[in-house]
């Protein structure tokens, strides 16, 4: 240590500064020790507590078991006493402590069985639940294995524009599911015996079936609303589309007074997805294209579809189709004759307008047939029908989950849960051979259906409704 009074040179500042550096260092190490001195005090009364609180449950399990115990004992004595009064009637005479003897062997006994059955109940009752663990972890890998597998089928195509500007509203569809299904025409590997032409005679593709599937977010209902493939539209300028490789090409300009399956012929998905946006202002988040091959394969895979036929059906271009009446099952070729069918004897219209309806009650049909417990329980059902769909159609965001939506919705038709409409339209086919929207109507139709609002009609129509909850619902002409 420095002295303070000594003279003060470059040596005594240096020795002072050391002195000082000490004297902090010694403080610093003091107030470590306090505070570890206090940690271990805190330490200390923490397991002074623990050990506290261990006693005290000590203390509960040995009267708890006390008590059992005491229990068990009485009805050990009562065991004693029933074998004592049966050796006394046979004559058997014991002494005092032989009884006592007799009375303490039959309670060990009891004891010890009822610890072995309880012993054994614990086992079982583990075994049990890691059976049961075993059992739902599988269940889960199975069903997420199967879901994995059934959505890597699918064939995806760009399709979606979700933030297109032709979108209104677009906050309040939110969690609403609007899928867009388009049945294509396209002949890419028909076989002259599929009777449906093929893309030498056909090139191309075009969209003989345009209908959107609107499902709200509260789920409470489903409408579709179909268009027909002859509607005059403006068409955008949109990408060239490839059917055989479902790629996007260069731009191919806009065109007016031009029809609908145009759009699907110059630009595949994309296109006919803008002009549906375009006309109804409806967020299109699914995309569903069904070729013909597939649609065969599909009400093969699920036995057939059932219809209700009223009278035998023949059409101008295809001949007789159905010969049959009442509910006939129809199947393949035959199945595909009735949805394309648009010149059918007797249809009022003798247009697309009777072709879309059946198209719309075939597809309900359909969704049933699949969702039965005859195919949702038949694994090569199921197994057919999701390969016979994942090679025949296309598009964007349609996996099972999403499917399921659209299907479980679907389900509801017989409690008048789905209505089918068709786009308002003039009814008759101009100077160029197109049918016009009726504008006014149309933005009505699907004002309510973003607005998840009665649809036009419904509130005036609601009183005469009491016994026809199940009727559809026909926005033109059918």
């Amino acid at each position: 240590m420095t002295d303070q009074m000594e003279p003060v040179d470059d040596a005594t500042k240096y020795r002072r500064k050391i002195d000082d550096s000490l004297a902090r260092f010694g403080a610093a190490h003091d107030e470590l020790e306090a505070e570890e001195r206090s940690r271990r005090e805190r330490k200390d009364k923490l397991v002074a507590r623990l050990e506290q609180t261990r006693t005290k449950l000590h203390r509960a399990v040995t009267v708890a078991t006390t008590a059992v115990s005491s229990k068990v004992n009485a009805e050990g004595h009562a065991v004693s006493d029933d074998q004592r009064d049966g050796d006394q009637r046979d004559g058997d005479e014991k002494t005092d402590e032989t009884d006592d003897d007799a009375k303490a062997a039959p309670q060990t006994r009891l004891q010890e069985k009822k610890e072995r059955r309880n012993q054994r109940a614990m086992l079982a009752g583990r075994i049990t639940a890691i059976a049961v663990a075993v059992l739902v972890f599988i269940a889960t890998g199975i069903a997420w294995g199967a879901k994995t597998w059934f959505n890597s089928q699918f064939n995806e195509i760009a399709a979606l524009d979700e933030n297109s500007k032709d979108i209104r509203n677009a906050a309040g569809q939110i969690g609403d599911a609007n899928f867009l299904i388009v049945g294509s025409d396209t002949r890419e590997g028909a076989e002259l015996e599929d009777h449906v032409g093929d893309s030498g005679g056909i090139p191309g593709a075009r969209s003989d079936t345009v209908m959107i599937a609107h499902v709200p977010k509260d789920r409470q209902r489903a409408v579709v609303v179909s268009f027909p493939r002859d509607l005059e539209i403006s068409r955008p300028d949109c990408e060239r589309w490839n059917p055989e490789t479902g790629e996007y090409a260069e731009v191919v300009p806009g065109a007016d007074t031009v029809k609908l399956n145009s759009a699907f012929t110059v630009g595949g998905p994309r296109c006919v997805t803008k002009v549906i946006q375009q006309i109804s202002g409806m967020k299109i988040n699914h995309f569903v294209g069904i070729d013909f091959q597939g649609f065969k394969g599909m009400v093969d895979a699920v036995g057939g579809v059932v219809m209700n036929i009223e009278e035998p059906m023949r059409d101008q271009e295809l001949g007789l189709i159905v010969a049959e009446t009442g509910e006939v099952r129809l199947r393949g070729e035959q199945a595909l004759n009735f949805v394309r069918a648009r010149k059918v004897f007797g249809d009022p219209t003798f247009s697309d307008y009777g072709r879309m309806q059946r198209q719309q009650e075939f597809m309900a049909s359909l969704l049933k047939a699949t969702l039965s417990k005859d195919v949702l329980l038949d694994v090569g059902k199921l197994t057919g029908f999701v390969t016979a769909f994942a090679e025949s159609t296309f598009g964007e965001n349609i996996g099972i989950d999403q499917l399921l939506t659209l299907a479980q919705s679907m389900q509801g038709l017989s409690a008048g849960a789905v209505q089918f409409m068709t786009v308002p339209t003039v009814g008759e086919a101009n100077d160029n051979g197109n049918e016009e929207l009726l504008e006014a109507d149309t933005k009505a139709l699907f004002h309510a259906l973003i607005e998840n609002t009665p649809l036009p009609g419904d509130e005036e129509e609601a009183p005469q409704q009491a016994g026809g909850a199940g009727d559809d619902q026909q926005a033109a002409p059918a």
